[in-house]
């Protein structure tokens, strides 16, 4: 009975002690910032079937509308993390709310619905909602010591609760006001933290390299990835814009790669690099590309209303945030080779049997709970290996990891998607995801040798 009393009293006194070590109001700044981005980043997938239906989407455009953000984040996280090496985090994350705002500001003020590909751009601008990664985390951990810094960036990250916001407050909102209006709700939480940041944010960590340059990049790679945005939708790569889907990370990424400094392109050259991407692309990509299609696929797979889907995807996305921080623990215990080589074959064997089966709806809730414990146990034990195999790089290899993680959730719901489009149900693109999980844990397998196990 005293033990577990004791067990709390002594991990709530650790937590109060870390607090104190460091700047806690500068923490929680940076959370909410970090908090409000997840939720603003994936509002397009709570929102799409109101959307769909207004603007007459098939499957196929479905998942590029709300993969958008996703990819968005995913290359502009590599770009606004470099800014953040040669600029204050402070005025960076002001900018990147101020960018994040745009879209709902415009839904708002426009007397009717926007076009579609002015909607795509604005999915653009969404995605540096999950960009805030690049500069939330190090702004939080450059507030406290170094024997600290895993629980204070796991308390930061901890901002990815965001995403359960998003399927409580949006689904509900669309059915009395209009999808448009109700995006204006994000406004008000990215006031509170815009005034939270300039009040209370402080980032302590030096600076060094081109401001210049790395300002160019970052324009370089929004302009650009708007462009190929653009040019997915009008079709100029073929094939009904299939082809185009595919492409659109790779080419965005290449940009992305192009533009940052030669310290951080050599990280491509170790197969570890590929291999993790891969596996991340896997966790973290599940977790939020499933985040941002769940409510299609369950209100088209099963009809449910768009108010119970929102609400599955809210519990859906609190299981999988809530679980990453046991799933580092649980990786310190048995190291993340081992943790990684159970997760990924249940991810496999359960994209598996949503192919082969094709279950009913307790089934599938079933089924989509257990992809959701393994996205948020294996994007704890991904990030636990990281600064073992990588431990003079860590801060390089987590913003390239982090990306392909983002790359991995922009394909999700492409991938279904296309399958719903082409053959009129999901069991193709379920079956493509097993094979991808399933090639991660063989390139676990293969390298883990050279990983500390």
């Amino acid at each position: 009975m005293n033990v577990p009393i004791a067990f709390a009293r002594g991990a709530r006194n650790n937590l109060l002690a870390t607090l104190k070590s460091g700047d806690w109001r500068a923490l929680l700044a940076s959370f909410l910032y970090f908090d409000t981005g997840f939720t603003v980043w994936v509002m397009y997938g709570p929102l799409a079937p109101a959307i769909a239906r207004d603007y007459a989407l098939n499957d196929a455009q479905k998942g590029f509308l709300v993969a958008v953000p996703v990819l968005a984040a995913a290359i502009l996280r590599v770009t606004f993390g470099n800014l953040y090496q040669a600029i204050d985090g402070r005025r960076l994350a002001l900018l990147g709310i101020a960018l994040s705002a745009i879209a709902p500001a415009v839904l708002l003020l426009m007397p009717g619905a926007p076009s579609l590909p002015l909607l795509l751009v604005l999915g653009v601008l969404l995605g540096m909602g999950g960009a805030s990664f690049a500069v939330a985390l190090p702004m939080a951990g450059s507030n406290y010591p170094r024997e600290v810094q895993g629980l204070v960036l796991g308390l930061a990250a901890a901002g990815n609760i965001g995403a359960v916001l998003d399927g409580f407050l949006f689904p509900s909102l669309a059915e009395h006001f209009g999808w448009q209006r109700a995006t204006a709700a994000s406004l008000p939480l990215l006031a509170l933290t815009a005034a939270a940041v300039m009040a209370w944010s402080r980032d302590r960590a030096p600076k060094s390299g081109d401001a210049r340059a790395a300002v160019f990049a970052f324009a370089a790679s929004l302009g650009f990835l708007i462009v190929l945005v653009l040019a997915v939708n009008a079709g100029l790569f073929g094939l009904g814009g299939k082809t185009g889907l595919m492409l659109l990370p790779v080419l965005g990424a290449l940009l992305a790669i192009a533009v940052l400094p030669s310290r951080y392109r050599a990280v491509f050259a170790e197969r570890d690099t590929w291999a993790m991407m891969l596996i991340y692309s896997i966790t973290f990509g599940g977790f939020v590309g499933m985040s941002s299609y769940v409510v299609l696929l369950l209100t088209s797979l099963y009809a449910m209303s768009k108010i119970d889907a929102g609400l599955c995807m809210a519990a859906l996305a609190f299981t999988g945030a809530m679980l990453r921080p046991l799933g580092g623990a649980f990786a310190d215990r048995i190291s993340g080779v081992r943790a990684l080589g159970v997760l990924l074959p249940l991810i496999a064997l359960t994209d598996l049997a949503f192919a082969l089966w094709q279950p009913p709806l307790a089934g599938g809730i079933a089924l989509l709970f257990v992809l959701y414990l393994c996205f948020g146990l294996g994007n704890g034990a991904t990030f636990q290996l990281v600064p073992l195999r990588w431990p003079d790089k860590t801060g390089v290899m987590s913003g390239v990891i982090g990306a392909a993680g983002g790359i991995g959730g922009f394909y999700l719901p492409v991938v279904l998607g296309i399958a719903r489009d082409t053959s009129g149900n999901y069991g193709s693109g379920f079956l493509f995801l097993a094979a991808v999980a399933a090639l991660a844990c063989v390139s676990l397998l293969l390298l883990r040798a050279r990983w500390r196990i």
